[in-house]
């Protein structure tokens, strides 16, 4: 088949500015210019609220990451809160080593947060939802429990005296603007990482696991790192607080303070930083403006948690959306261009196939692949056709990792696959899309084809959090090409409209486009067919060939035979898991079981 005009239009210019960071810095200058103003008033009463404000912002910017942005129910965060304000109280009192100075008491104790924010966190590598909530707010009452028993240390009930800090941060004023400018700091750092590859890849682990592992994002490793820096930040903010409190107990880390900073996550929205940053200031002044309600904190932050639950799912950060709402051309085509899927396979370098041998897999009784030999070549469509439950989703999942066969190799040239973690495929070249669309519908458009190109990125999270040359020279190369990549599967144009707003037949050409970020040697395509329109089919037909002709290996499931037919090199026919036909596409015409098992006549 060959390759439609449309293939061939030119790409269309891109125009960045400015004006667009402006615009979102503005809120955040806002709400510092207004912080900045708090001593003005001369009253030293709400200059120690908006301290507190800050303090807690310092912890629920790490919180936010964990549960904004990685989607994990972090209940029992006070626990961090108080393992910094101890460890901190301890260095600096001498009552274990030799006392330290307020800021070395801090700095140890944002390292000893870091450690325990990884012990917390590591059962979220396993547990999920409600399970991992509980075992925060277990781990929250065993913390408690130590602080109350180790009274040699510690003060048990009585308590202990909260660091002091050196001058000029003794004063009130001067300790507030200690406060405020850690609440900046971390306000720039989570930002940075909200617009990187971390930050898009947490997003993804939330939202769209399945195919977060398909472009290679490990998962462990990701929480591990984020842990680590919630979990310092929590710990740094447990020494402040010390520090406000002047004197600390295990009663004043109660559980309403750990709702606060759960629900001040919730509120502000997912996936924004903004949104928490003003529910935490929000939640921080609710009890003090409303002090007769005080008795009933932990009731109004339940009827807060519902009234968003049930009336503002979103969150503030929905409510602040200006472009949720902005109407998209009624009237778009999706238009490949030849040219710039030239550009983005230039470094295709694939040479050895794919081959699966003997290949069995059951669930069960049920045997879903029964002996399953097949080869997929580079540079050719190889296509996998047969009736619903014939195994070709599964044999999909057996080349991606999801499913590992109970018998049979998968092999890359020599190399097993089997022996390879699923994530793992995505730096071996293997790339693929689903049956079903996996996209993350509060990302953009270009934010989710950037995921594909995560393993990219060589930049570490710390160097994502300072915003250092490599996380910028990462994130200007991902944008180039994700914008590659839109044009190459034709939905440049749509660069910033939230994914989950597309059409079908858009979220279709959409997963290719994340796909192709990888440069992949292989392409895996689930039924990318299903749902589009004959016009559409025929566009979808002529970038498959394109991309194997760019040197691309794909091997595709689909129901459409005639796509099947015009496109292909080979064609594999299953039938209840095992090989009906093999051959090209004439042949598998002609085939007669094939026409009475599948085709029909």
């Amino acid at each position: 088949m060959s390759i439609p005009s449309v293939l061939a239009a030119a790409d269309a210019p891109v125009r960045t500015g400015p004006g667009a960071r402006l615009a979102a810095a503005a809120p955040f200058l806002l709400i510092l210019g207004l912080a900045l103003a708090v001593p003005l008033a001369g009253n030293d009463y709400w200059t120690l609220i908006a301290t507190r404000a800050a303090i807690y912002w310092i912890l629920v910017s790490g919180l936010n990451l964990v549960v904004g942005f990685a989607g994990q129910l972090a209940i029992g965060y006070v626990a961090l809160l108080l393992v910094g304000a101890y460890t901190t109280s301890v260095l600096a009192a001498g009552t274990v080593l030799p006392a330290l100075p307020a800021f070395a008491a801090l700095a140890c104790a944002g390292i000893v947060g870091a450690l325990v924010g990884v012990v917390v966190g590591l059962p979220a590598l396993r547990l999920r939802t409600f399970y991992f909530a509980m075992t925060t707010l277990g781990f929250a009452t065993i913390v408690t429990q130590i602080a109350l028993a180790w009274q040699d240390v510690t003060g048990g009930g009585i308590g202990i005296t909260g660091p002091e800090m050196p001058s000029p941060f003794d004063s009130r004023l001067g300790f507030y603007g200690l406060c405020l400018a850690g609440a900046v700091l971390c306000t720039w750092m989570t930002l940075n990482v909200a617009g990187s590859r971390w930050g898009r890849a947490l997003v993804a682990i939330r939202d769209a696991e399945v195919a977060a592992e398909a472009v290679g994002i490990a998962k462990p490793r990701l929480l591990v790192a984020v842990f680590l820096f919630a979990g310092g930040v929590a710990a740094v903010a447990g020494g402040l607080f010390a520090s406000l409190q002047t004197y600390i107990t295990p009663d004043a880390f109660t559980f309403d303070l750990s709702l606060l900073f759960f629900i001040a996550v919730l509120i502000g929205g997912r996936g924004s930083v903004l949104g928490p940053l003003i529910g935490t200031i929000l939640l921080t002044l609710l009890p003090e403006v409303a002090a007769p309600l005080a008795a009933w904190s932990t009731f109004l932050y339940a009827f807060l948690l519902l009234v968003i639950v049930l009336v503002l799912p979103g969150g503030i950060a929905d409510l602040l959306d200006r472009g949720k709402h902005r109407p998209l051309p009624l009237e778009r085509s999706i238009a490949p261009r030849a040219a710039a899927l030239q550009d983005l396979a230039a470094r295709t370098t694939a040479r050895e196939p794919i081959t699966l041998t003997g290949v069995r897999l059951s669930f069960g009784a049920v045997r879903a692949i029964d002996g399953l030999d097949l080869t997929l070549r580079p540079g050719g469509v190889h296509g996998l056709i047969g009736p619903n439950g014939s195994g070709k989703t599964t044999t999909l999942n057996v080349i991606s990792g999801y499913y590992r066969p109970q018998e049979g190799r998968v092999s890359l040239g020599t190399r097993s696959l089997l022996a390879e973690a699923r994530e793992a495929r995505a730096l071996l070249r293997i790339a693929r899309t689903f049956q079903t669309p996996r996209i993350v519908g509060d990302a953009t458009v270009i934010e989710n084809v950037m995921l594909g190109g995560s393993v990219e990125g060589r930049a570490t999270l710390a160097e994502a959090l300072l915003a250092l040359p490599r996380h910028r020279e990462d994130e200007r190369a991902l944008r180039a090409s994700a914008r590659l990549a839109l044009r190459a599967v034709g939905l440049d144009g749509l660069d910033e409209v939230r994914a989950g707003r597309l059409q079908h037949s858009e979220l279709r050409f959409l997963e290719i486009a994340r796909a192709l970020m990888l440069r992949p040697a292989f392409l895996l395509l689930d039924e990318p067919a299903a749902g589009l329109s004959a016009q559409e089919i025929q566009r979808l037909g002529g970038l498959i060939r394109a991309v194997a002709d760019a040197g691309i290996g794909v091997l595709l499931v689909e129901h459409h035979a005639d796509l099947i037919f015009a496109i292909c090199d080979e064609v594999t026919v299953l039938n209840l898991g095992r090989v009906l036909a093999a051959g090209t596409p004439s042949e598998i015409r002609s085939h007669r079981e094939v026409v009475s098992a599948y085709l029909g006549g």
